[in-house]
């Protein structure tokens, strides 16, 4: 059993984004010289998401409204009562889930034909870090 980590910087320009990350997964798990196993993908901050779906930029801007519909920005919420104002980007996090395990297979991405990885930012304009660990023979 090989295991291989490595890590992605996640640099955002705005505090709501979404970023197709595949390309860099891709390279971790070539370097990782693995024919067989998974790769797990994790947002190493809790007001950032990792998902597999559709790149495409109108379901981008769909997920965004809709979590914003679930967890608007607003004042009121009893987190900011410690100095945060960030309580939404927990909540859109819990909802789009922190990680994801993807299987290898034959030393590449065994992903469906429209799957795609990406980084969902809510709370950005800093630099954050995408644990990729990956595991098999």
């Amino acid at each position: 059993m090989t295991w291989h980590t490595d890590y992605i910087v996640v640099n955002t320009e705005n505090r709501y984004e979404i970023r197709d990350i595949t390309p860099e997964v891709e390279r971790i798990v070539a370097k990782a010289n693995v024919a067989d196993g998974f790769a797990l993908v994790s947002a190493m901050h809790i007001t950032a998401s990792v998902f597999v779906n559709d790149h495409e930029t109108g379901l981008w801007s769909d997920m965004m409204t809709w979590l914003e519909g679930l967890a608007p920005r607003k004042p009121d919420y009893l987190h900011h009562r410690t100095g945060e104002d960030n309580a939404d980007a927990h909540l859109k996090r819990s909802v789009l889930g922190h990680q994801v395990v993807l299987p290898i297979t034959k030393g590449a991405l065994d992903l469906g034909p429209w799957e795609r990885v990406h980084y969902a930012e809510f709370d950005g304009r800093r630099r954050k870090r995408i644990i990729v660990k990956v595991m098999g023979e």
